[in-house]
């Protein structure tokens, strides 16, 4: 009854193999003396498994320590169970038992896993390598031909409507309010393209783009004449790095579009958090009518490609009683 208990136990414990190779070769190597001590002739398989694994998981000294200790130690615990063997009679025995030529290749078969699985590793890295090279390569001329293309012509807007808002005013004469948006838009786009630069040489996260911002959008919005609002639900905490860019983004878009396009006196940006998710919903009060949905242009491109890059969902559409909602959702474990 011992023997079947212990023959058992040592194919038990072998399923462990992969999580934890050194307890199972030590278990199995235990299983095997006290079997054979007791006159339970069975192979040492669950000791083949311990070895494989073992050498597999990158701890061939120790495979090897363990084989020759049960080479060295099973004739004389065979000689427990038989003890008119001689010594050579019972390394025999103990050789037909452990099955010595199977140990080999068991240990042989675990190395060169062991090896194909670090090559396997090495050529992953490499590809991840080339590909984070060339991504990095692609930033670089993405931003040289931003700022090649758009610094200069925000420069010359920027620098126009602060110089003509300082005429006006040194001449005494009333500031078009016009003038003055013209003014803050231009000061806000070389922030953002600056930002965007940034972000793109560095391949980090800017400062400026996060729902911390969104404030600033809102108030920005106000300044249009749009009675903007903000609420927040939720408990407020630190979101994923993307989420926090996406949100962002998402407001800045649809804010930016209902001030150009829809032709609204009030707009509403809420943000909930909630346990596993970040939903913006932003509406309006604008001429988009259900029957009469607008064109899919860049911005709504733009923001459904962020939010299915992080696993989320966006319903852009009409309301029924008027105007346009923008809402995603953000799933916040599988972001970084």
């Amino acid at each position: 009854m011992l023997g079947y208990t212990l023959v058992v136990l040592g194919g038990l414990v072998s399923a462990a193999h992969r999580r934890a190779p050194l307890p199972v070769l030590a278990v199995t190597g235990l299983c095997v003396l006290g079997y054979q001590a007791i006159g339970f002739e069975v192979p040492a398989v669950a000791f083949l498994v311990a070895v494989y694994a073992t050498v597999r998981a990158g701890h061939r000294l120790v495979a090897v320590a363990g084989s020759v200790l049960m080479v060295a130690t099973l004739p004389f615990a065979m000689m427990i169970s038989h003890p008119g063997w001689a010594v050579g009679e019972a390394f025999a025995q103990a050789r037909d038992a452990l099955q010595l030529a199977w140990l080999v290749a068991a240990g042989a078969a675990g190395e060169a896993l062991r090896q194909a699985e670090q090559r396997a590793d090495e050529a992953e890295r490499t590809r991840e390598a080339t590909a984070r090279r060339r991504a990095d390569e692609e930033r670089l001329h993405i931003a040289r031909e931003l700022h090649d293309s758009l610094t200069h012509q925000i420069s010359v807007i920027k620098v126009q409507s602060e110089a003509a808002v300082h005429v006006a005013r040194k001449r005494g004469e009333e500031v078009p309010e016009a003038l003055l948006v013209i003014r803050q838009a231009g000061r806000e786009a070389a922030r953002e393209l600056r930002a965007t630069l940034e972000a793109l040489r560095d391949d980090g996260p800017s400062p400026r783009q996060g729902l911390g911002q969104v404030p600033q959008l809102v108030e920005w919005a106000r300044t249009t004449g749009l009675d903007a609002t903000l609420t927040i639900g939720g408990e407020r905490r630190d979101v994923p790095s993307a989420v926090d860019r996406a949100g962002f983004r998402i407001v800045q878009e649809s804010l930016t579009n209902i001030t150009r396009h829809a032709a609204a006196a009030t707009a509403s940006v809420h943000i909930d958090y909630r346990p596993d998710a970040l939903v913006v919903l932003v509406e309006d009060d604008g001429t988009a009518t259900p029957d009469a949905p607008p064109l899919p242009g860049v911005g709504l491109l733009g923001m459904r490609e962020r939010v299915t890059a992080l696993g989320g969902r966006l319903r852009a559409r009409p309301r029924d009683e008027g105007g346009f909602s923008v809402r995603a959702e953000l799933p916040l474990d599988r972001s970084s």
